[in-house]
């Protein structure tokens, strides 16, 4: 069953359109959260067609946004040339590419689902992929979110709760962590109320 989850959708197909499944604006939460962290190296999970990448490069940060979509990272690239800024972009199953050790200022996982055996898996690699002080800003929806269908998995294995989090993140300090409801509106793929949790954390430094 994992695997068959983890198979769909196929995201080369949903973005092969002429416009941008979740717009090209960054994600609320992300636009709020990031102002609190230093500009450094960035990592972008799961990014998809580039607008939280892009948008975080205009910033200042020195971005990577990762994507198992060709297409999507193609038109990562077209939009950062559009908006005028660079963005290093790179094609790769996030369940086997090598995130570093104490590699990166900051991580963004935004609605970044997996099946909850991957989940755990990459939370752990994100955890030891940051600099001791480095931060994760990271927004999923809950499994409330199937009340509302706005977006998001179908299937409650691929949503994740705040005590998930916790558990996931045992060297991380949060500095704000909450499961809410809230209105989100990007592109075509997120519209309307929605169950999400949102996370802002510090790793810790070693003592």
């Amino acid at each position: 069953m994992t695997e068959d989850i983890i198979k769909r959708p196929n995201w080369d197909e949903r973005y092969r359109t002429g416009d941008y499944l979740f717009g090209t604006e960054p994600n609320d939460f992300l636009v709020e959260t990031i102002k609190r962290v230093p500009t450094g190296e960035l990592l972008c999970l799961a990014d998809g067609e580039g607008r939280n990448g892009v948008y975080l490069a205009s910033l200042g940060f020195e971005v990577t946004s990762i994507d198992a979509s060709a297409i999507g990272i193609a038109k990562a690239q077209q939009l950062a040339e559009r908006k005028q800024v660079d963005i290093n972009t790179i094609v790769a199953d996030l369940r086997e590419f090598d995130l570093g050790a104490a590699r990166w200022d900051c991580i963004v996982s935004i609605f970044f689902h997996m099946p909850e055996d991957m989940r755990r898996d990459m939370h752990a690699r994100i955890e030891r992929a940051l600099r001791p002080g480095g931060h994760l800003v990271l927004e999923a929806y809950t499994p409330r979110q199937l009340e509302f269908k706005t977006g998001g998995p179908p299937v409650a294995e691929m949503l994740m709760t705040l005590e998930d989090l916790r558990s996931d993140f045992p060297g991380m300090e949060f500095l704000y962590a909450e499961e809410k409801e809230r209105e989100v509106i990007e592109g075509k793929g997120h519209v309307g109320h929605a169950a999400v949790v949102q996370l802002f954390a510090k790793k810790k430094s070693a003592r």
